[in-house]
């Protein structure tokens, strides 16, 4: 169980380390792609899908799972022992696809906190002015309902007359 551990977590080390190989170049790729297609299917020098980069699940485990049949049929030539069991195959596919999807995750989220550091910044000013604004106004002075508070506690409000003396004067009451 330790071994196959320790090959899922250097597989999705070994995923990681090569979607972001493919994300700086994709001369594999490309070349490949010379190779086996005519002039007119050729990729344009532009695009930058590689094997695993920009790639659908379905090609990127296609490409995966040949690439480790590939390293097992040499691995058991070169070494007759049997040390690529279907588990270890298993995990080191699972393991790339994983690294994969988790290099992709890191790659938008930095593209993204790169293209809203500005506007963070400018936020952030912002908030800093309104918060500076507010401690001036509750330095400044006092708020307008403690004013007005004040005032009436100051000035009584006149003996006026009562709801009763007022309709007797309306002519409603006799």
């Amino acid at each position: 169980m330790t071994l196959e551990l320790i090959i899922f977590i250097a597989s999705i080390l070994f995923g990681t380390l090569v979607y972001w190989r493919e994300s700086q170049g994709n001369g594999v790729y490309r070349f490949f792609n010379k190779m086996m297609n005519s002039k007119d299917l050729q990729m344009k020098s532009t695009d930058t899908k590689g094997f695993l980069y920009q790639q659908s699940f379905l090609l990127r485990l296609v490409f995966i799972v040949s690439l480790f049949l590939i390293v097992i049929l040499i691995t058991r030539i070169l070494i007759p022992i049997d040390l690529a069991t279907i588990s270890l195959f298993v995990s080191m596919i699972f393991g790339t696809l994983v690294g994969t999807y988790l290099a992709g995750f890191i790659f938008k989220s930095s593209a993204i906190i790169d293209e809203q550091s500005d506007s963070l910044e400018d936020k952030f000013q912002d908030v800093i002015e309104k918060g500076k604004d507010f401690i001036d106004d509750i330095q400044a002075k006092e708020p307008v309902a403690i004013e007005k508070a004040q005032e009436e506690i100051k000035a009584p409000k006149e003996e006026s007359k009562s709801a009763r003396e007022r309709l007797k004067d309306k002519g409603y009451l006799k």
